[in-house]
C-alpha cells in the first residue's frame, strides 16, 4: 500500500464558498476505495492509502468523485508520503522561521510548475524569503500570510493552480502518515 496526502485548494476557507464537512470527505475517499482515510484539520487535507498505481489515476478518481458526489470542483494535489516527509525534512528556513504558521509550504500542481517561481528568486522580499525545494516552495511570511506580498506574487505566478499549507500543518500531516 502506498500512502498519500491529498491537498484540496479552497475547501472551507473564509470566503471561498466551498464548504465540505470532513466526514463527507472521508466517506467520499472510502467510497472511492481508498484505505486508512483520515482528514486533518478542517481545510481539505486527506491522508489515505491505496494500492500502488499511477498518481494521475489516483488524482482523476479524487477529482471525479469530488465533482460528482459533492458537486464541487477544486484543484487537488496529491503528494506521496515520501514527498511530504521530504518537504518537512528539507525546510531551508528552519532557523529563520520563528512561527510555523507563517512559514508556507506551497505545492504547485506539477513539479515543473516550480520553474514559474524562479524569477521571483531574483527579487528582494526582506523580511520575507522564498526558497525552492524539489517538489515545493517555501515562503517565510514574516508579517503573516494575509499581509504577504510574496504569497500574492507566488500565487499569481502559479496562476492560482497550486495550494499552500503552513509548516505546522505539513508537520502534522507527516506525523499522521507515519501512524496507522
Amino acid at each position: 500500500m502506498a500512502r498519500y496526502v491529498a491537498l484540496i485548494r479552497g475547501v472551507n476557507n473564509a470566503g471561498a464558498g466551498s464548504r465540505v464537512a470532513m466526514a463527507d470527505l472521508r466517506d467520499l475517499f472510502e467510497d472511492l476505495g481508498f484505505r486508512d482515510v483520515r482528514t486533518l484539520l478542517n481545510s481539505g487535507n486527506v491522508i489515505f492509502a491505496t494500492q500502488k498505481q499511477e498518481r494521475s489515476a489516483v488524482l482523476a478518481r479524487i477529482q471525479e468523485g469530488f465533482a460528482s458526489r459533492l458537486g464541487l470542483t477544486a484543484p487537488v494535489i496529491v503528494l506521496s508520503g515520501q514527498e511530504l516527509a521530504a518537504a518537512v525534512r528539507d525546510n531551508p528556513f528552519s532557523n529563520l522561521a520563528t512561527d510555523p504558521s507563517r512559514l508556507l509550504v506551497v505545492v504547485p500542481r506539477t513539479r515543473s510548475d516550480l520553474g514559474r517561481l524562479r524569477p521571483l528568486l531574483e527579487e528582494q522580499w526582506a523580511p520575507e524569503a522564498l526558497a525552492l525545494g524539489s517538489r515545493v516552495a517555501y515562503l517565510w511570511c514574516a508579517a503573516g500570510v494575509a499581509k504577504s506580498p510574496l504569497w500574492t506574487a507566488v500565487d499569481r505566478a502559479l496562476e492560482r493552480s497550486g495550494t499552500a499549507r503552513n509548516m505546522a500543518t505539513f508537520t502534522k500531516a507527516c506525523a499522521c502518515l507515519s501512524e496507522k
